[in-house]
């Protein structure tokens, strides 16, 4: 796959990782437990071997969805981070919280006898582009307070609240 640095974290900037190695098996899980897990229909999820990540700010809450497994997650905005069989020389994580999501390209879909029978007929819907018309400033109004952490590493985060 890919073997330059990746970079990645949650969505509130508590939890940062890295990743200086090969990564591998870039996929759809679709299985019920990584649904529920990402509260999606799927979660795509990239491996690294253990050596080649490291978490560079803030450690992820971990809880386990089974006996053999853990799933990390920032215990301050929720977002899920990490997957790992305990004990194992790789550990997963998620695709989307990479700082370039369009850095690796998925190769496969896994878990398919939990898919969501409808899946085929999503990239038929109809498309628009974001909006927030529903506030009085529209996507301005969600610019100007964003407190989501840039997608790139910071020296100090979180950055100033406006209240």
């Amino acid at each position: 796959m890919t073997d330059k640095e990746l970079t990645g974290g949650c969505q509130c900037g508590a939890v940062r990782y890295r990743v200086t190695g090969e990564v591998g098996y870039p996929h759809l899980c679709h299985c019920r437990m990584c649904q529920k897990a990402s509260g999606n229909f799927f979660l795509p999820l990239i491996g690294a071997e253990r050596a080649d990540f490291e978490w560079t700010r803030g450690d992820p809450a971990w809880f386990h969805s089974s006996a053999p497994v853990r799933r990390g997650f920032c215990s301050n905005c929720g977002t899920p981070l990490a997957f790992e069989t305990v004990g194992d020389d790789w550990i997963a994580f998620t695709h989307g919280s990479l700082d370039d999501v369009a850095a690796v390209r998925p190769i496969e879909q896994s878990g398919v006898e939990g898919r969501v029978p409808f899946f085929h007929e999503l990239f038929a819907l109809k498309e628009t582009r974001s909006n927030r018309d529903d506030l009085p400033g529209g996507l301005e109004d969600v610019a100007s307070t964003n407190r989501q952490h840039p997608d790139r590493d910071t020296n100090h985060w979180p950055k100033e609240r406006r209240t």
